[in-house]
């Protein structure tokens, strides 16, 4: 019988790999989250990224992080885990988990509590501490939302594309 691989990489590594590459598909030119929604069995139920709404072309709207709300992203772009839990076109999403590139904000983290969702692997929480991160943390540890930082293994994955 022969010997298994034994460099395979781990199923948060695969996940979160997968979570970033979505977050590429993002035209933010500042920040791209990229999300992955698996079931129990270890299979991807739904993926997204921050982006414009379906029939919302890019070029139309405004990428600016500064200025007047109206005339910012802000007003227009779906968070990558909104869209992941909108692109999900199957039942329940009950008991899976979401592995996000930065840790949800707080209307994130309301979608995902009322999805069903019950742990989310984050790679970053560049906003920890801030009054929206810390809702999110304590909306989820009010629903029983487990949540940890993606521990990086610090290999490097190219893809020739």
């Amino acid at each position: 019988m022969a010997n298994q691989r034994t460099d395979y990489i781990s199923w948060d590594e695969y996940f979160m790999g997968v979570c970033m590459l979505s977050g590429m598909r993002s035209k933010d030119p500042n920040t791209q989250v990229g999300a992955c929604i698996v079931g129990k069995d270890h299979r991807i139920l739904s993926m997204g990224y921050n982006g414009l709404p379906n029939g919302c072309r890019d070029e139309d709207f405004p990428w600016d992080r500064e200025g007047e709300p109206i005339h910012t992203k802000y007003a227009y772009v779906a968070h990558g885990e909104l869209n992941a839990i909108l692109n999900y076109r199957g039942g329940s999403l009950d008991g899976a988990t979401l592995y996000v590139s930065l840790f949800p904000c707080n209307e994130c983290a309301k979608a995902i509590i009322q999805s069903g969702i019950k742990t989310v692997v984050f790679a970053s929480d560049k906003y920890n501490g801030t009054d929206m991160n810390r809702a999110a943390k304590r909306m989820f540890d009010a629903a029983g939302v487990r949540y940890y930082q993606y521990d990086h293994s610090g290999k490097t994955i190219t893809l020739e594309l």
